[in-house]
Parts: C-alpha cells; structure tokens; sequence
C-alpha cells in the first residue's frame, strides 16, 4: 500500500506510491479494488491533486497526492422479494427484464429495499453474478430509477465478463426514444461532449472540457413532430450516466418531464399535469449484444409504455 496520510470521516488521502493507470496505482494505494476505485471515479468521489478525476485510464506520476471519498456503507447483502419483474427473455445465464419507471435499480442509501436486485434475488432464487459485490448481484449496467425499459442482468461470473467487455468496448447496442421539448434542427445529428459529475451539484452530470471527463457520443434522428415537441431516437455509442438527458440539453431540447436537466416548455406543462407525467420521457427501447456464452448475437425491443404513449397521443393533435 501507498504512503495514506489520512484515512478519517470516509476520507482515504496520501501520494500515489508508483506512477501508471490511475485505477491500478489508486488501488495500490488505498486497498480498494480496482472495480470500486471506477466506480467511486463515476460517482465523482476521486480527486488527484485537488482535481476530480473520472478516466481510469489516464496515467498518474508517483507522489502525486489523491483523496477517496469513501460512502457510508449500506446493509451489505440486498434481501429477496417477491416484486413483479416482466421478464423479456432468460436462461441460464442471463435475463433481460423491461423495468418500469419508478423502479430503483440496487439498494443505496435511501432505498434499501423495494430495487430491481430485490426482485431478481426473488426471481433468480439468489443465482446472480457476485461480481458486482453482494449489494448489487449481477449489475453489469444501469438505467435510471424515472427511466423505463430493457436491462440485462448477469446470472453468472462467467455472463458478467462477457458482458462487462462489451460494455467496456462500445460494442453493445443501445437505443432509446425519448419525447424532447422543441423540434431538432437539423432533424438528425450527432452530439459530442465528455460528461462527468458537476462541480456544483454532485447529485448532476455535466458537459466538460475534453480531458475531464468521459467521451461521450449520442446520435439522434427524429421519429415524429409533435405538438412543441418530438419524439427521438437516440442511439448510444457510449453508455454514460445521464447521457442522453444531458446531451439532447446541450443542444436546447431537454427531455419534456426531466427535472433535473431542463424545463419543459410552458404550454406543455398543463399537459403533463393533467396527465400526471412526472418523469423525464426516457424508454430504453433496444438492447443487442453478443451472448457472452453461446457467442451468439441477439436483440431485444420494447414497446413505449403506457404513460408515454399517452402523452405522444395528446401532443399529436
């Protein structure tokens, strides 16, 4: 381990003791795994030198001082129950659920039970990767608590790593559809930004200089018009937190709902509220890979749910 000076409050601070990938030296450092080390960069817990960091990638020089902010630890292993999954496909090594919006995906502080891993631990009778640690078995990936649609959840080691490196290399196939507010002009296009957590607000991603961040790339195309607004289609060539939301914001047409990213136009509101529309209109609509096992290649679709097609019905006219 390296020189830690401090270790107090969650806090893990000292100098990296040799220089190379930030995530190796880091977990040489400070004991962490490597895996916990990226996943506290993605939370915007890591700082080198007093500045966050969120490429795992990049090199670090020997002695360069760091500082980990460690969370308070929530209950160690999620408990089974019995919560209505629709289970899209499964087999032995991995299933595919269409998650409805409102549902939370592993227990963190504040929701420790009532999650997607709650409900697949009931399902799956406890046969789940444990490679995402016991607090979220067979997470390879997520998708926001207000976000519906497809997630593949890994049932064994072996289906994780697969999937893990297709995730790592971009090869996954992912498209969205979402209703923003305004219409794209030009109708289809790419967005290019790096993202990583806001300075401001750690609870927000941000659009940061290249170098900070993580490359980021989004391509949209429209669907439909509507009524001061669109339905689009966005295809991820990365998987970032908030990707979408914050790229179709970047570019002035934030997705109608989203109370986080963007305000929904003013004639539009009344709609949403005498439709009780109170999330960002977000469906993860497509979901292709490679079968970590079999090496086959599958692709699976869902429809948009109730609470979207409604409010597309009522701006259609």
């Amino acid at each position: 381990m390296g020189a830690i000076t401090n270790i107090t409050d969650g806090i893990i601070a000292g100098e990296v003791a040799s220089g190379g990938r930030i995530d190796k030296a880091l977990a040489e450092a400070s004991g962490l795994s490597r895996e916990r080390i990226k996943a506290l960069m993605g939370e915007g817990r890591v700082s080198l030198a007093g500045k966050p960091v969120a490429q795992a990638s990049l090199k670090v020089e020997a002695g360069t001082p760091f500082a980990i902010d460690v969370p308070e630890a929530v209950p160690a292993e999620a408990v089974a129950q019995d919560i209505p999954l629709v289970v899209i496909y499964e087999d032995e090594h991995l299933i595919i659920v269409d998650k409805p919006a409102g549902l939370v995906v592993h227990p963190a502080a504040g929701n420790l039970d009532g999650t997607l891993v709650n409900a697949l631990l009931h399902h799956c009778r406890g046969q789940l990767s444990g490679i995402g640690g016991v607090a979220r078995p067979g997470i390879v990936h997520r998708i926001d608590k207000d976000t519906s649609g497809l997630l593949v959840v890994a049932k064994t080691d072996k289906a994780h790593e697969g999937l893990a490196v297709q995730f790592a290399d971009h090869s996954i196939e992912r498209a969205y559809h979402a209703i923003t507010g305004g219409r794209p002009n030009p109708a289809a296009g790419t967005v290019r930004g790096s993202i990583a957590r806001s300075v401001h607000d750690r609870k927000k991603m941000a659009l940061v200089e290249d170098g900070r961040g993580k490359h980021a790339v989004t391509h949209f195309r429209t669907l439909e018009p509507l009524r001061g607004a669109t339905l689009v289609e966005c295809r991820l060539e990365t998987g970032r937190t908030h990707q979408v939301r914050v790229h179709m914001a970047s570019i002035g047409h934030a997705l109608l709902g989203d109370p986080v990213y963007g305000r929904t136009p003013s004639p539009l509101r009344p709609i949403l509220q005498r439709l009780g529309f109170c999330r960002q209109a977000l469906h993860a609509a497509e979901l292709g890979f490679v079968h970590p096992v079999s090496g086959e290649r599958v692709h699976f679709a869902s429809p948009l749910p109730d609470d979207m097609r409604t409010l597309i019905d009522e701006l259609r006219h």
